[in-house]
């Protein structure tokens, strides 16, 4: 009679497969490493890397920017250190714990590792309270009132702005007509856009509102985007201190012509914010000139009658 034996061969785990790494992927990983360091390096030396690709050229274009800019820039940094890591001890534990042609069953298995966990799950939970208070301490400086110097009720309406200004007791108002792409689709004439003159280093108060529907006030340079709400006054406080010329558009689908609601911000000297003022028409565009759905809604004609009982 033929006697067969079983052993555990194929039943015992291969412990020591779980601690050979092969210095060929060792290798391999310290050129990638080095690799996307130099890369990493090499991009950073553009002053666009340098900002984190961010719109504004000038680091302190108001006196929001500088700020905005480091919380974007070193939350990217973080990240990036935080992925490589991440990336790093993955594909380390690809290599050096994969299956040889020589190992034989399955490696020791582990229900689970509970102090390896709470650190899975605490390293997370402080990152984010880490980026949510830096981030509300941002936030909270740029949205702070200031009592400034110069006021500005800027009003969006479909296709363009109006601009009233209050400066040193001065009341006076720009109306802004919509701009006009060219036939072919390409941009029109800049200068004939609605613009805005902000003086450079005063304070200065930007009440948002909306004539009609929701619109968004947005200058990429200034690195601040809020909407304007029919009904409800959104504020912006902010000190330009660069001097030029910045765009501006609506940010929020208005419509048809919402690509056209484009309008320029001149940032000047005291000098030139008051020669320009002087150019203005006197008093306000204020919410008489909104639109009013609910008066209008509100009058009732009698079929067969025209209003006024006629």
């Amino acid at each position: 009679m033929k006697t067969t034996f079983c052993t555990n061969k194929e039943e015992g785990p291969s412990v020591s497969s779980q601690y050979r790494t092969g210095s060929r992927g060792s290798a391999k990983a310290k050129v990638i490493a080095l690799v996307g360091a130099g890369a990493l390096l090499l991009t950073g030396c553009t002053a666009e890397a340098k900002r984190g690709w961010l719109p504004n050229v000038e680091r302190d274009t108001t006196n929001h920017t500088g700020a905005i800019q480091d919380l974007w820039v070193h939350s990217w940094i973080a990240v990036i250190i935080i992925g490589v890591m991440t990336w790093g001890l993955m594909l380390w534990c690809v290599v050096a714990y994969r299956r040889r042609k020589t190992d034989t069953g399955y490696p020791r298995q582990l229900s689970y590792n509970l102090p390896l966990e709470i650190f899975y799950t605490a390293i997370p939970l402080v990152l984010v309270l880490v980026f949510f208070s830096f981030n509300n301490t941002i936030e909270k400086s740029i949205k702070a009132p200031v009592d400034s110097e110069v006021v500005i009720d800027v009003r969006a309406k479909q296709w363009s702005w109006d601009f009233n200004y209050n400066y040193e007791g001065q009341k006076k108002y720009f109306a802004g007509e919509q701009a006009h792409l060219n036939t072919d689709g390409s941009a029109g004439v800049e200068e004939t856009l609605p613009t805005l003159y902000l003086p450079a280093g005063k304070s200065v108060t930007l009440e948002l509102n909306s004539r009609d529907v929701i619109h968004s006030f947005w200058v990429p340079a200034f690195l601040q985007k809020l909407d304007m709400i029919p009904g409800k006054t959104n504020y912006i406080y902010l000190t330009p201190q660069v001097e030029g010329t910045f765009a501006g558009k609506c940010a929020e689908l208005c419509g048809e012509y919402h690509s056209e609601m484009l309008f320029n911000v001149k940032v000047v000297n005291d000098a030139e914010f008051k020669a320009q003022l002087a150019k203005m028409e006197d008093g306000q565009l204020g919410e008489e000139y909104d639109r009013q759905p609910n008066k209008v809604n509100s009058v009732v004609v009698e079929h067969g009658k025209e209003e006024g009982g006629k």
